[in-house]
Parts: structure tokens; C-alpha cells; sequence
């Protein structure tokens, strides 16, 4: 029987004893969200078939089903799996139960079950994320795997409708490690000044994304100049945790630090990571503005921005007719460096002019100084 110690786990092959927590880990929500394919609801008997049919059989056809388990107890965490999909390669997949979440057991399983899948003449190991399943492809990253690209209908739920998968790749010969990423998380989760926090876009802020798109000042400032539906603020709030890991855009909610009140949204993007420059954008909510909020959130990005990543150059556009957004950018430090014609599409077919602003690390005004004019919305 293969055993393979792994850190804080152990890998091992599935027994009888595990159906209990088989059952209960994949009839779990997030289970069911992640995994379309289990049956639904999940029943012990669907568990004692998965150990005692499924996962011999997968043995049996060259791949592998291992448990992950608490080294002294035993007890189940998950599991991870190898299957073979072509010549030399195989496709790496795992699950982890509520109880065993949030304690790297994932990523030491995968790096071991990888190690593992080489030293059986592998070349080319897969894993597939959800492109909503940020804390799988954070899983991936830490394991050794690169992102490389996305699958359009990759997966298949129970119902037969088709989603997106991320596609990510190891060789045999790649170094060890986690894969380097363009933009790391933020210290400690969030940036704050005492008056805004700025915090991660995540699913639960759909509503107020969608609310704020429907603004005519931020349907002028999108690309293309329309309103956003539901369905896409739905999409874009629960995929901005793949954007950012993908080293793509970073989305902030802006929020009263007192309150904790949505305020507004701000962006980075990361258009040109080889020459080390980003564009930011931003968009406050109709109840917020007057207060500063945009230029504080925009210093509070920058800062991070030339701190922790390997940008040199922000930049910025906004309508000539924005006066207050140009008041915001020149607040932080900002400069004026050009004047682009027809730049950007407008309402109605209409082209727009761009004033294009720079803020290079030296010139970034740390202390806020005062109360900032009414911001107006900022173009990205």
C-alpha cells in the first residue's frame, strides 16, 4: 500500500473507516459548488462506492486515489487524486473536507502527490480550477503549477450546462517552489488610513458593484460605455480573485473605515508588467463623494502598489471636462503628461478625449491634506 508522508499529512490509500467523512465532506456546499459532478444530495452510500469502487478502479487503470489524513489520528481531510490524460501526463485533482481547510493540507498533498506522479515516469502533471475557486488556484500556485490559460467549457455540471476552467501546468523538470506571483495579497488583508479601508472584491459585493454601474457617470467612464447587468457583476465580483493571482487587476472595494459601509470600487491594472507600469481607476458612490474618499483610496493603492510589486509607473486617465477627478489625481501626485484625442469610446458612438496622467514612486503625496474636492469618476 502506498504511504507517503507529507508534512503535517499523510497520504494513503481510501479505507472502509473513511465513508463516514467521505459522505459528510461531499455533502458539504462548497463541495457541491466545486465539485458539480457529486452526486446531489450526497449520500453514505455514494461515499461507500467512491472508496470501495471508484478509487480502486482509478488505481487499477494507472492513476491513484489517495486520502488525506491527520498524521497521528488518521482521520480524513480530503482527498487527491492522479489521472492519467495522455502520453506522459496526467491531471491532478483534490478536495478538502470543512474540517481540514485553512491549514495548507491541500497544497502540502498536492506537492507531495506531484513528487509522487514524476517518480512514476510522468512528464507533464494538470491541475483545473473553477475560475471562481480562488482558494484552489491558490493551491495550484503553491504547489509548483503555472497558469496557463483558460479553458472555455472546460467543465460540466450535473445539469449539463458548461463552465470555464483555468488550466494550470507542471513539467518534471520545473524548479521547486511556489510559482512567483505579479501581485501579492495585501499585508495583512487590507489597506486603511483611519478614514477608508480598502478590501479585496469578493462575491458578497455584487449588489453594490451592480448598484454603482448603473450610475450614467460610470456607464460613461466603462469601456464600452454601457450599464453592467447582474449576471456580469455577479461574474466580475466572484472571478476578481483569479484576475488578481492571474497577476492581471487588482479590485478594491472602497469602504468608510468606521463604518465599514461600501463607498466605492478602485482598480489596479497591470497592463504592462514588463516595462513595470499599471493604470488605475476608481468610481465612488454618489453618498461619498466630497469627503476625499477617492483620493486616499488612490494613495493608499499607489503606495502598496510601489512597495510590494514591481511597479514603477502608475497611470491614469479621466474626461478633460472630469475637473474634480483631475483634482483627485493631482491630490496624490499625479502629473499631467498628455492630451489623447478620440481616445476612448463614448455614449452613443462617440468618441471621447483622454487627459492622460502619471504618478511615478517620488512623486507620491503621503499625507493626505484635507478634505479632497468631489471626485468624479475616474476613466480605466
Amino acid at each position: 500500500m502506498d504511504v507517503i508522508e507529507a508534512g503535517s499529512v499523510t497520504l494513503r490509500q481510501l479505507v472502509v473507516d473513511d465513508v463516514a467523512d467521505v459522505a459528510a465532506a461531499c455533502a458539504d456546499p462548497v463541495s457541491q459548488r466545486f465539485l458539480p459532478l457529486l452526486p446531489s444530495p450526497y449520500t453514505e452510500a455514494d461515499a461507500r462506492a467512491f472508496v470501495t469502487e471508484v478509487a480502486p478502479a482509478k488505481w487499477a487503470a494507472g492513476g491513484a486515489e489517495f486520502a488525506i489524513t491527520q498524521p497521528a489520528a488518521g482521520r480524513l481531510l480530503g482527498c487527491v487524486g492522479v489521472t492519467p490524460v495522455g502520453h506522459q501526463s496526467a491531471e491532478i485533482g483534490y478536495w478538502v473536507a470543512p474540517w481540514g481547510r485553512g491549514r495548507g493540507a491541500a497544497t502540502e498533498a498536492v506537492r507531495a502527490v506531484s513528487s509522487w506522479a514524476f517518480n512514476q515516469g510522468y512528464a507533464r502533471l494538470q491541475i483545473r480550477t473553477d475560475v471562481a475557486n480562488g482558494p484552489s488556484q491558490r493551491v495550484a500556485i503553491a504547489a509548483g503549477y503555472a497558469r496557463e490559460g483558460v479553458q472555455r467549457g472546460g467543465g460540466v455540471t450535473r445539469d449539463g450546462d458548461r463552465y470555464d476552467l483555468i488550466v494550470w501546468g507542471r513539467l518534471v523538470d520545473d524548479p521547486p517552489g511556489p510559482v512567483p506571483r505579479l501581485l501579492p495579497d495585501l499585508p495583512g488583508g487590507e489597506l486603511s488610513d483611519g478614514t477608508v479601508t480598502l478590501r479585496p472584491l469578493g462575491a458578497d459585493d455584487a449588489d453594490d458593484v451592480h448598484r454603482t454601474h448603473q450610475l450614467p457617470e460610470v456607464i460613461a467612464a466603462r469601456v464600452p460605455p454601457e450599464p453592467m447587468s447582474q449576471p456580469q457583476a455577479v461574474r466580475r465580483c466572484a472571478q476578481a480573485e483569479a484576475a488578481w493571482l492571474a497577476g492581471a487587476r487588482v479590485d478594491l472595494t472602497i469602504r468608510d473605515a468606521v463604518t465599514d459601509a461600501f463607498a466605492g470600487e478602485i482598480g489596479l491594472y497591470y497592463n504592462e508588467p514588463p516595462t513595470g507600469q499599471a493604470m488605475i481607476g476608481y468610481n465612488l458612490d454618489p453618498a461619498w463623494r466630497g469627503h476625499g474618499y477617492a483620493s486616499r483610496a488612490a494613495r493608499l493603492l499607489a503606495a502598496w502598489a510601489f512597495e510590494y510589486t514591481g511597479i514603477v509607473r502608475l497611470i491614469a486617465g479621466t474626461a478633460p471636462s472630469n475637473v474634480a477627478s483631475q483634482r483627485v489625481l493631482e491630490a496624490v501626485g499625479f502629473r499631467r503628461e498628455g492630451y489623447q484625442r478620440s481616445r476612448l469610446p463614448g455614449v452613443s458612438g462617440a468618441r471621447i478625449d483622454d487627459l492622460l496622467y502619471a504618478l511615478l514612486p517620488d512623486d507620491l503625496v503621503v499625507e493626505a491634506t484635507g478634505k479632497a474636492p468631489e471626485p468624479g469618476v475616474d476613466r480605466h
